[in-house]
C-alpha cells in the first residue's frame, strides 16, 4: 500500500448521517404542519412517502450500497423539493382568499424554513461528487464553495488542527441559511455553476416567502 493510500485511510471518517435524517423528518414535519390548502392530497401522503424512501436510503447505506443509495438519495431530495414548490404555488394561488394574518406568517415561515433544509441537502449532496467521495479522501481541496478552511496556508491549518478539514452537512446547512437570508454568500463563495443556479433559485423561493406572502400578511393587519 502507497504511502498516499495510507494517509487518506488514516484520515477517513465517514460524514455523519444522523444530522441528515433530522433534516429530512423536520421537512417532513413541517410539511405536516401545513394548513390544508397548501397540501395535495390527504395530509399524510407525503410523510408516508418521504419515510418510504428514507429508510431504504440508511438501510443501504448500512449496507454499503452506495450506488443504490445515491439513487434513492436523489428521488428523496427530488420528492422533498417538489413537495416544497407545490406549496409555496397554492399558497401564492390562495394568497387573496387568506384573511389570517397569523395564519399567512405561521405558513410563511413553515416553508421558509422548509427552503432553506430543502437546498441544504441538495449542496451537501452534490457538492464534491457527494459525500461518499468527499469522506474517501483526506481533507477538503476542492469543491463547489470555497470554505474558509480551504484557503488556510497548511500551517495554519495545522495549528489550528484542522488539516483533514471536510465539510458536513451543517456547513451546507449555513450556507442554505445565509442565501435564504442575505440572498447572497457569506462565508464560502459559490464556484461552480450548478450551486448558482441552485442559489438563486433558493433566494428567488425565499424572496417570495418574505416579501410576497409577508407584505400580504401586514396588509391584513393594517386593514384590520
Amino acid at each position: 500500500m502507497s504511502k498516499r493510500t495510507e494517509n487518506v485511510s488514516d484520515a477517513w471518517q465517514p460524514e455523519p448521517r444522523w444530522h441528515v435524517l433530522i433534516a429530512v423528518c423536520a421537512v417532513a414535519g413541517l410539511y405536516f404542519a401545513l394548513p390544508h390548502d397548501l397540501i395535495v392530497g390527504p395530509r399524510w401522503l407525503f410523510p408516508v412517502i418521504v419515510v418510504a424512501l428514507l429508510v431504504p436510503t440508511f438501510i443501504m447505506h448500512a449496507k454499503k450500497y452506495h450506488r443504490i443509495e445515491r439513487v434513492l438519495g436523489f428521488a428523496l431530495s427530488i420528492v422533498l423539493t417538489l413537495g416544497m414548490i407545490v406549496s409555496v404555488v397554492q399558497m401564492i394561488r390562495a394568497l387573496p382568499e387568506i384573511k389570517s394574518a397569523g395564519l399567512l406568517l405561521t405558513s410563511a415561515g413553515l416553508l421558509w424554513f422548509t427552503n432553506v433544509i430543502v437546498f441544504a441537502l441538495w449542496y451537501w449532496r452534490l457538492d464534491a461528487g457527494g459525500p461518499h467521495r468527499r469522506e474517501k479522501r483526506a481533507g477538503h481541496p476542492d469543491g463547489s464553495f470555497l470554505f474558509p478552511q480551504m484557503t488556510m496556508p497548511p500551517a495554519a491549518k495545522s495549528d489550528a488542527d484542522q488539516t483533514d478539514w471536510s465539510p458536513n452537512f451543517i456547513d451546507y446547512l449555513f450556507i442554505a441559511f445565509n442565501t435564504s437570508t442575505a440572498f447572497s454568500p457569506t462565508d464560502a463563495p459559490v464556484l461552480a455553476r450548478w450551486a448558482k443556479v441552485l442559489m438563486m433559485l433558493q433566494s428567488v423561493i425565499s424572496l417570495t416567502v418574505i416579501a410576497l406572502l409577508a407584505a400580504r400578511a401586514v396588509n391584513i393587519l393594517s386593514q384590520s
